[in-house]
């Protein structure tokens, strides 16, 4: 991402951010296109240097909007989707089904029949109960993984932590739920098992974690003497929020992942399997920013100062949810004579909670109508976004070598009513 200072203001990929804020008006995400094509380039090519048979599969969840799903059609990437929403919207933006796959712990009835229909080409199943359902619903043969949890320990919070026993994700391979489920599988019609699938958690920035589930994985299925075709070892690569953090070094870490998947294919006379991975934090996050307008500076003497912005838990929810961490930057650059003050950054929402950032360095001029960027903020916003108090949702624009694109049009106050019904007596 080039975030930039120039001519004491701050430019994103060459682009004058103060001008766009009051172009488009605020609370702004802008992503960095070009980062997020890198960022897929980067994992085609680690991939494909070590594997002949591989997908990359956007976990769309971090980010989607139609614009989102053009650039993964052009950059050859397949999708993962855990809703009949999100599958909409990758139909509606022209990706093929075949390249989808369908994820999710509580798939409905509605949900399952809408992608049968539309001819969605992987499904992970989640539970033995999914087994029998899926199966009476499809008129004929689909292909399946089952999601499994390989009981492998992360250091990441426990609410993004999932690929421990104890989870409402995927089925274990310790208390023998997931072999239950291989056997029910190939007793059924209309369910072709291809592999399995699993995902460690998210934000993780060392590779030991995917070496020892591919051991546990693979001494699981020799045991039991199980043949797959695919293994999708999920997503998860961390990203950088603030300088304390490290990224996932996905060169190194892929090849110290495959050394090891195959030394285990070779220790079982194994053949490799096709390998999927699902990035969508790690290609979208670095790639934006969201810009907003500071309203209230409120200080209390010898207790705290508080620099309120004009979003909030509406549009960046994650630090209230599990006090994420983000770099928090003037739009205009602070000169030396200036001094900077801690600040907590909050936003508008009615409550306490409502908070971006605590103690973040902010020049003690700043004053409202100023702007401030919060970094890193390209995963798990906008798509996490809420009308709460009636918010409107921002809008989103897309930065490329060809100029500014607005992809999401900012939400309109009767948009947030068109749903309701008024009943007249």
């Amino acid at each position: 991402m080039t975030l930039e200072y120039h001519n004491d203001k701050l430019q994103f990929r060459g682009q004058d951010v103060t001008n766009l804020a009051d172009q488009y008006g605020t609370p702004l995400i802008i992503y960095d296109e070009v980062h997020m094509r890198d960022m897929m380039r980067r994992f085609h090519a680690v991939l494909s240097s070590h594997l002949e048979n591989y997908s990359v599969s956007y976990a769309s969840k971090a980010f989607t909007a139609l614009q989102m799903i053009n650039l993964l059609k052009e950059e050859d990437m397949e999708i993962d989707v855990v809703s009949s929403g999100e599958l909409y919207t990758a139909i509606k933006g022209g990706f093929s089904p075949s390249l989808i796959k369908f994820h999710g712990n509580n798939k409905t009835v509605e949900e399952l029949e809408f992608a049968l229909e539309q001819g969605v080409g992987l499904f992970i199943i989640d539970s033995l109960d999914e087994v029998r359902l899926l199966n009476d619903l499809a008129h004929s043969p689909v292909d399946v993984l089952i999601r499994v949890n390989p009981g492998v320990d992360v250091d990441t919070h426990e609410f993004i932590s999932t690929g421990q026993t104890d989870s409402k994700f995927g089925m274990s391979i310790v208390d023998g739920t997931a072999l239950k489920a291989v056997i029910d599988i190939d007793k059924t019609e209309n369910l072709n098992f291809k592999g399995i699938h699993y995902h460690l958690g998210s934000q993780l920035s060392d590779p030991a974690p995917f070496v020892n589930a591919l051991t546990a994985v693979y001494d699981w299925l020799n045991d039991h003497e199980i043949e797959i075709e695919i293994l999708n070892m999920g997503g998860g690569f961390g990203v950088r929020y603030t300088e304390d953090d490290i990224r996932f070094p996905i060169e190194e870490g892929f090849e110290e992942i495959l050394t090891q998947l195959k030394t285990v294919c070779a220790q079982y006379d194994l053949e490799l399997p096709h390998v999927m991975i699902e990035p969508g934090r790690s290609i979208a996050a670095e790639a934006a920013v969201t810009v907003y307008e500071v309203g209230t500076v409120k200080d209390i003497p010898g207790v705290s100062r508080y620099v309120s912005i004009n979003g909030g838990m509406s549009d960046h929810i994650r630090t209230p949810l599990y006090g994420a961490e983000y770099d928090i930057i003037p739009v205009k650059k602070q000169t030396d004579d200036v001094e900077s003050v801690s600040a907590h950054v909050v936003g508008k929402l009615c409550e306490s909670g409502d908070i971006v950032g605590k103690n973040k360095p902010l020049p003690s001029t700043i004053e409202r109508g100023d702007y401030v960027a919060v970094k890193t903020t390209g995963a798990y916003h906008y798509s996490m976004a809420s009308n709460y108090n009636q918010m409107q949702k921002p809008a989103v624009i897309f930065i490329s070598p060809h100029g500014v694109k607005q992809v999401i049009k900012r939400q309109t106050l009767d948009q947030l009513i068109q749903n309701d019904v008024l009943i007249e007596e």
